[in-house]
Order: structure tokens, then sequence, then C-alpha cells
């Protein structure tokens, strides 16, 4: 049977053999197919195709209709269109209204383009004609298959409902192969592509076994639809008819004199209410509104007001608390797992756990970490957490400025919602979680009410045993709660509330700190994050702190983390490009993943010249040197400063001329200089503001050097205000300063004498690599800082 299938196969390649080659007008169509013994009409409106069409009724009315492969092409080329078409005949022309002509035309053979002979002005092409072979008579395998595509097709136009009865009748009485299988893919097919398909079947059979497959899955694809549709219309019969009998219940229920079926929702509430244990005002206030939902007439738009008040009563924590971790110990080690240095706050922290297992009654403190940013303020927030064993909650009071965040809104607004403290407390579902209030200096206040004000209740233990949110209108007990506050500086929170807090600084962290952060917790964090294996990335010491000390300049360990991120990318790429198991970074390899340095060691310290000294600034992000420049000038005795200073920093200047005036002679310096000479005094980054007296000795020096041409030297920093009589006075952000001038290469800082007591925070190691010297008048400055000592004028 293969071998007599084998033969017909190859009597039809060789009647193919017998295709005559034609010149004839060539249309593109859009997404149209046109099969042969197929009559339809289409309209004609672009000019290649008009073109195409006078040339055909010229010459014998024929023309090769193709169908372009993208229907949204105005102007297709050649490679655009199909190759495979039909060759129809031109039964009629209709102009119509806009150049366009409605074409009736009538499919008559299948044809191949051989050649594109042009394209302008219009497409002529050299085909070749496909001649149908006629069915072989007695082909029991054809015949079969013919049978198959007719019961397959009568399938779809029951299931499909999309192809008329009188289709199925002209369909049943085709006698060949071909043609069945063309007038059928012309009714049935939707894609252009499966109709091209069946057009490129030049074998009678071929097409027959493709267009078998295309029906089966049409009808697959119908039945699923049909399936769809009858769950969709099940669905929505379902829907009328509970809503036909809610109605009917509704009507039973009103001649009853029954409630809208609200009993048994009002029974469901009162079993939640018992099991919530609520406090004795909380439970009144709970049965009275529920008592408000009974007798609610149906339809009342307050329902679902108080079905939602009821839900946050019932489901807040009222009695639900997590147990404390009471082994100090193990506290211990989790809170240096997670964190290096830090000492005042883990000192802290235990401290608390040991009086509360002695005491169990001890209420929440209320801490609040300030310091520059990177230095883990939120981060150790959530390892007190997981020490004490607590729930973590944070909020970020970053911009928030309506009162109705902290305390929420009066239940008279529409839309009234909690406070997002009781809304954290919920999602907590215990009430002594680990509360965390983020960036607490970054608050405002407006028209809306001031949230600085509103968390004085919440922030005092006296008083937040009794917290009263407006929605709630309820007292609910927050003196368990462990609050924890961060922020960047004091300065702009308000004293009140400042003063129910207590205040743990954290200060910058120094190179050695830095560089066991990074070895213990940043670069297995990155290494991890990044996908790769432990040992994958290889980071000696030396390279560690290279990073520190020529890519990133900051308190914390932030771009120490970015940085450490970048090498971890980059060292993945090349694992994944070249194969290797290992990449290790070495000072000489690592500008290739950092790029070049972005500062250098020691800048501070590389020439000692007149009028130029460093001084020491505390900021909001940590310590910072300062460099304090001075110039004088021929003029009538002017002091000018520049630099956005502050009327603190201004009036430190002053009191320091002030001072150089009266001790003129002692420095070497013309008694009357004042008159004939302007000094001017810069802090260069100008567009920075400046402020503060801890500048004043800085800003005397810079211009004592200038007026003796004394250089100062450039390894000394200093810091601290000066009177009018040379006195040297305490200042602030002593830990800060010291360790900026450390990061800065400074060998030597001076500092007011009444400071001494703040050295015992500053670290050892920085303490070893900075001289400290303690001074209390600028006489004692001036030894340590210029280069020699000014001598008094004769």
């Amino acid at each position: 049977m293969a071998e007599q299938t084998a033969e017909k196969k190859k009597g039809r390649r060789r009647k193919k053999s017998n295709n005559r080659l034609r010149r004839i007008p060539c249309l593109p169509l859009r997404g149209l197919t046109v099969f042969p013994y197929m009559v339809l009409h289409f309209d004609v409106g672009r000019q290649k195709s008009i073109a195409a069409l006078e040339e055909a009724m010229i010459n014998d009315q024929e023309l090769f209709l193709v169908t372009q492969k993208d229907a949204k092409m105005d102007d297709p080329g050649f490679d655009d269109i199909y190759h495979v078409g039909t060759v129809s005949k031109i039964k009629q022309l209709l102009k119509l209204p806009g150049d366009t002509i409605r074409v009736l035309v009538e499919g008559l053979k299948r044809g191949r383009i051989v050649k594109c002979i042009s394209t302008d002005p219009y497409f002529e092409v050299e085909i070749e004609e496909i001649e149908e072979n006629d069915p072989e008579p007695g082909d029991l395998e054809q015949e079969a298959l013919m049978r198959s595509v007719l019961d397959i097709f009568e399938d779809y136009v029951k299931l499909g409902n999309r192809v008329s009865p009188d289709t199925l009748i002209s369909v049943n009485a085709v006698e060949k192969p071909g043609q069945l299988a063309d007038i059928i893919a012309a009714n049935v097919l939707v894609k252009i592509e499966d109709k091209q398909n069946i057009l490129e079947a030049f074998d009678p059979q071929d097409r027959l076994e493709k267009l078998y497959g295309i029906l089966t899955r049409e009808i697959q694809i119908l039945e699923i639809e049909r399936k769809i549709n009858q769950r969709v219309k099940k669905q929505i019969d379902k829907l009328q008819r509970e809503y036909y009998l809610r109605e009917q219940l509704k009507a039973i229920q009103k001649e009853l004199g029954e409630k809208d079926g609200i009993g048994e929702e009002v029974e469901e509430y009162r079993r939640k209410i018992e099991e919530a244990q609520l406090p004795e005002e909380a439970y009144e206030k709970a049965m009275k509104e529920l008592d408000r939902l009974y007798r609610m007439p149906p339809g009342s738009p307050e329902i679902g007001i108080i079905r939602t008040y009821l839900d946050w009563l019932v489901e807040l924590p009222w009695n639900v608390e997590t147990e404390d971790n009471t082994d100090i110990k193990k506290a211990a080690k989790i809170l240096d797992e997670d964190h290096y240095g830090l000492e005042k706050v883990k000192e802290r922290v235990l401290e608390y756990l040991a009086v509360h297992q002695l005491t169990q009654q001890m209420k929440g403190p209320i801490l609040c970490f300030v310091g520059p940013p990177g230095v883990g303020k939120t981060s150790i927030a959530r390892s007190i957490a997981r020490a004490l064993n607590r729930k973590f909650v944070r909020m970020s009071l970053g911009g928030v400025r309506d009162e109705a965040e902290i305390r929420g809104h009066r239940r008279t607004y529409v839309g009234a919602i909690p406070g997002r403290i009781i809304a954290s407390i919920r999602q907590a579902g215990t009430k002594n979680p680990v509360f965390l209030f983020d960036e607490i200096d970054k608050m405002s206040s407006d028209f809306r009410g001031d949230p600085a004000s509103a968390m004085l209740e919440v922030l005092d233990p006296e008083q937040n045993f009794a917290f009263r949110d407006h929605y709630l209108e309820v007292p609910f007990d927050l003196s368990k709660v462990m609050f924890l506050t961060t922020a960047n500086t004091l300065e702009t929170i308000p004293r009140p509330l400042l003063d129910r807090m207590e205040v743990i600084h954290i200060s910058g962290y120094t190179e050695e700190e830095k560089l066991h952060i990074a070895s213990r917790y940043l670069i297995p964090k990155q290494v991890k994050e990044h996908g790769l294996k432990e040992g994958s990335v290889q980071i000696p010491e030396r390279v560690i702190r290279d990073i520190i000390n020529y890519y990133t300049r900051e308190a914390g360990v932030r771009n120490l983390e970015r940085q450490i991120a970048t090498i971890c990318r980059k060292a993945a790429r090349k694992i994944l490009e070249t194969g290797q198991q290992r990449v290790r970074i070495t000072s000489s390899n690592l500008k290739r993943y950092l790029g070049v340095p972005i500062y250098r060691y020691e800048k501070a310290g590389q020439h000692d010249q007149a009028g130029i000294v460093t001084g020491l600034a505390w900021t909001a992000v940590g310590g910072d040197t300062l460099l304090v420049e001075a110039i004088h000038m021929p003029g009538t005795g002017k002091l000018v400063l520049t630099g956005q200073l502050g009327d603190v920093m201004k009036e430190s200047a002053q009191a320091g001329f002030s001072y150089i005036r009266a001790k003129a002679r002692d420095f070497g310096i013309d008694p009357n200089f004042y008159n004939n000479t302007d000094i001017h005094v810069h802090i260069p980054e100008g567009a920075i503001p400046k402020d503060g007296p801890s500048a004043g000795i800085t800003m005397t020096t810079a211009i004592i050097s200038a007026l003796t041409g004394i250089p100062a030297r450039s390894d000394v920093a200093m810091t601290g205000e000066i009177t009018l009589r040379g006195r040297v006075l305490p200042i602030g952000g002593l830990k800060e300063k010291v360790l900026a001038a450390h990061r800065a290469g400074i060998t030597k800082v001076i500092i007011p004498s009444e400071n001494e007591k703040d050295l015992k925070e500053i670290p050892e190691n920085v303490k070893r690599k900075v001289k400290i010297v303690l001074v209390e008048h600028m006489d004692q400055v001036l030894e340590h800082a210029l280069v020699e000592v000014p001598k008094p004028k004769q």
C-alpha cells in the first residue's frame, strides 16, 4: 500500500512539470486570500493596484492575486508578499466615490511567482501556473480522506453556527478533492497563515490532510469556548437565583417583623467581642455599637461604618503579648552577631532586659538613636527586636505633617481610619512590639495640625498607658511597647518631645571598625544577595582599607556597602563570562572594578601655607574638615566674611578680629594695620550654609597667619570657641570631629581643655594615631598651629 502511495505522488510530481510560465499583472491584497473556484469582491484604492487592474482589463482580464504578509503596509515590496497566489478573472468593475474601485473576481487556478519583472507603475511578475491534478478513479485513500474532511466539517458547522447550511449542501456536492479543500478553507479559516498554508499545498491530498488538522484544532477551540460560555451562563443563572431568593427572604422577614437577616451577623460579632477580652470601656463601646447595628434599618449607609469599626475593635491585640527573651547572654550574642561596636546601645538594651526580668512590670523605654546616615540606626532597632524575641514595627515619619497620621480621623468624617500607630499595632498582632519611629527629626506641621505635639502622648510613659485614637474613641495601652526613634540631628526635634526620649548618640565609625563591619557583615551579605558562592569573591584586608580610604569618605558604611556591591556585580559577570571559580580583588586591579580613586588619602596634610588653617565642623551626616582661608590687602580696615556663614559664625570672626587688634604688637603686627588693610576670610564650598561658634579659633589663627606671613601647619586641625580675651571655650560633637580629622589624615587636633571629659568616647586606635592637644588660651593654639610662634614687635 505504501509503495502504491509513493507511486501516486511520483505521478503527481511528473504532471507538475507541465506547468507553463506566463507574465501577468500582480495585485497584493490586505488581509484577504483568494482560492480557486472562489468568487468575491474587494475594494481597490492604491495607485499601483488600480494600474494593475487597468493592465489586466486591456489584455485578457486576468491578474495574479497574492496576500501581503503585513496588512498594515501601504507600499509593499516583492519580499513583503507571499509568492504563491491565485490567477483570477475580473468579472466586474464598479467605480466608487473617493477614487476607489470595487472589483468582483473569480479564482481560476494556483500560481507561483518565479521572478518579479517590475514594481512600477504596477507589480508585473512571471508566474508558474499550477495545473490541478484530476483524481484517479478508485483511489480509496483519497476518497477516505475526503469523507473524513466532510465529517469533521459537518461537526464544525453544528458546533460553531458560523457557516450556513447552504454551504454545507454545496460542499457535499463537490467531487474533486482539491476543490473540496479550497471551498472549505475559504468559508471556515480565519487566520491568513492557515489560508496561505492551504493555498501553498499544490497536491490535493496534502491539502486535505493539512485542512483536516486545522479543522481539528478549530473544533477544539470551539468546544473550549462553548464550555466557557456554559460556565459563565451557569454562574449568571446562579446569581440571579440567589438574588431572587434573597428578595423572597426579605419579604418573609418583613412579614415576621424581623430585621434584614442581621441577627446572625450580630451574634457572630458578639462571639468575637467575647473572645477578644476587651477592657471594660472598650467592651461597653463595642456592645453599644453592636446594638446600633442590630437596630439599624436595612440599606442604611451606616451599617458598613459600624461593621468596620467593630472589626477594628475585635482585631486589636488587647491582651496578646509575646514572651520576652529573658536570657541576657543569648540577647548579647544576637546583638554582637548583627552589629560590630555600638557598645552603648547594646549595654542599654541589656540593662533594660535585666531590670525587666527582675521587676516584670517595667514600662517600655523610649530610646532615640541620633547619628549620621549609614551608621546602622534602623538595623540596630531590628536587632533589638530579635534579641528581645518581639515583633518589629517600623513607621517612617519623614514628611509627616498631618496629625491624623498619629491620632487617626474622627468617625464623623467620610473614609475615617485609625492612625498609623494603632494600624501598626493591629498588624503586629501583639501589644508589646518593638516600635520604631524612623526620621523623627523630619516631621513638619501645617494647617492639618502638628504631629510632633500628638507624639507627646505616645512617647510619654506616664500617659501612653491610655492612648486615645480619635477613631477608636477608647483608650489603648501602649505602655508595654518598646518605642525606638532615629534622627540625624536633635536641632529640629521640639524640646518637649526630646525631653521624653533617652538620647543615645551613634557616631561615625573608625577605619578599623569599618574594616571589621565590611569583612564580617557587608561582604558576606552582598556575596549572598548577588547569587555568588561563599569564597567566590576574595577581598583581602588591605583592599578593604583601600576602598575605605580612596573610594568612601563618610561617617557610616552605606557607601562602603555600595562599593562592595559594585565589586560583586562585576565579579558575577566575570565568573559567568570566563568560567573561573574565584575572583580575587587586589590593590592593583581594584581600579578595574571601582574606577579611578575618588579621594586622596591624607589630602589635608599637603603643604604648609600662610593664611590656610584646617578647622573641624559637625554636620547632620557626621564630622567634617573645614578649610579656612584668610588674606590681607590694602584697604580701609574692613573684615570681609564669605562662604555662607551664619550669624554666630560671623560674630566669632568679629571677636577673633578684635582680639588680634588688641594684641597686634604681641604678634609682631603693626598696631595700626586696620587703618590701611582689609582682611578677607573665606570658607570654601560657599553654597553650603555654615554656622556655629566652634570655628572661632580656626578663623583667628588663619588671620594671624595671613598678617604675620607665618605658615600654618597643614597636618593640624582645631576646634573651639574664642572670647575677646583669647580664652578657648568648649564645643560639642568632639568625637565626630576627631573621627573626621582622622579620616582626612590629620596627625594633631587642638581642642578646648574643658572637652577633656569627652575624650573617653574616642576609640583608642584613633587616639594612638591622632595627637590631641588640650588648650585654654589662644597663645597655646598658635604654639601648635603655626610653624613658628609670632615674635612681639619691638
